[in-house]
């Protein structure tokens, strides 16, 4: 089951700071020995900054083969949850884990935030939440400053709000579960070390999770997953079949789909062992039953996109309503005395 959330009354409340190296490379590690203060008017201009990159993000967990409780970051941020004056010492126990996770040649150096935010709105209730970040890059900005009297220009190095590399937020809710986790690595330099080897997150296998797989595995498949000899138009139609489904029914049974959706038999079996490597990439098979989620199952379709690109100079980019055209409204062939291949499109009227 999918939550919502509102950041308009959040408030940032705490924050610890680190600078966090690579051990690897003998760089060290540097905690705040305070907690940073700000007044009410700076927490109102930082907050966003805290928040604003878990928008539409994909809800998951923490978890531990063994036990929740051998979770690092899930016991510290449950330690700051019951006590949130504690928030430094737990700060600098994230930071640690943190540079002791960081042991591979490709993670960056970086500046960590451990911020503590109230009053993010969870299905309209107010809740504490705690907000990881990590800037691995420092950008240039500008200062006019006033001195004695004479406007200089000043250069600075500084955090952007907009190029923040890593970020986990905890929500204080389901705490059983491994509490509600947003997540995101925009420089993992595939070594997964802040998703597997630092949070130790999975994704909640809910409808909205269920149904973004299977989209984004048809929206593949039809990109992927059908013999390269086969035309571009009816990829798009294997593709508007599939999303078709989707959009058409309010619960997704596997065996159904592969019958109402991709219908021909060989086409069903491409699909079955496309799904099959995918189940494997993703470590496990995924559920064949489950309620559609219609907004994220939108968001999938529209990320599939089909043209015929020629050598002329002339694309030909397939819409939406194709799906529903007539087999015969495109027609191929050869051209023997020209020598050329042509494509012939059947049509009413121009839109």
């Amino acid at each position: 089951m999918s939550i919502t959330l509102n950041f308009r009354r959040a408030k940032l409340s705490s924050l610890s700071l680190a600078k966090v190296g690579n051990p690897l490379r003998t760089e060290p590690l540097r905690t705040s020995k305070e907690l940073c203060s700000f007044s009410d008017e700076d927490s109102t201009v930082l907050t966003p900054s805290f928040l604003k990159p878990f928008k539409s993000l994909e809800m998951k967990s923490f978890e531990h083969h063994s036990s929740l409780e051998l979770n690092e970051v899930y016991r510290y941020a449950a330690a700051i949850f019951d006590n949130p004056e504690i928030l430094l010492e737990q700060g600098r126990k994230i930071s640690r884990h943190l540079y002791n996770t960081s042991k591979h040649p490709n993670i960056k150096s970086g500046d960590l935030c451990v911020a503590l935010v109230k009053d993010v709105l969870v299905d309209g209730e107010p809740m504490m939440a705690i907000s990881l970040i990590k800037s691995e890059s420092r950008v240039p900005f500008l200062e006019i400053a006033d001195t004695d009297g004479n406007l200089q220009l000043i250069t600075h190095q500084g955090i952007s709000p907009d190029k923040i590399d890593k970020g986990c937020l905890i929500l204080n809710t389901q705490k059983d579960k491994g509490y509600v986790v947003y997540t995101f690595d925009k420089t993992s330099a595939g070594t997964h070390f802040w998703m597997r080897d630092f949070l130790g997150v999975k994704f909640r296998k809910n409808d909205d999770y269920m149904t973004k797989r299977y989209a984004d595995m048809a929206v593949s498949f039809a990109k992927e997953g059908l013999p390269e000899e086969m035309e571009a138009e009816e990829k798009y139609r294997v593709a508007n079949q599939a999303m078709s489904y989707f959009e058409e029914k309010d619960e997704f049974d596997l065996k159904h789909f592969r019958e109402e959706a991709l219908k021909e038999p060989a086409i069903i079996e491409k699909f079955d062992e496309f799904q099959a490597n995918q189940d494997e990439e993703d470590g496990g098979k995924l559920e064949e039953k489950f309620t559609i989620a219609k907004n994220v199952a939108k968001k999938s379709g529209n990320k599939f996109r089909s043209a015929i690109k020629l050598d002329t100079g002339v694309n030909i980019n397939f819409m939406p309503a194709f799906k529903d055209a007539d087999s015969e409204s495109i027609e191929r062939g050869f051209d023997d005395a020209k020598k050329k291949k042509f494509i012939k499109i059947y049509y009413e009227e121009e839109i």
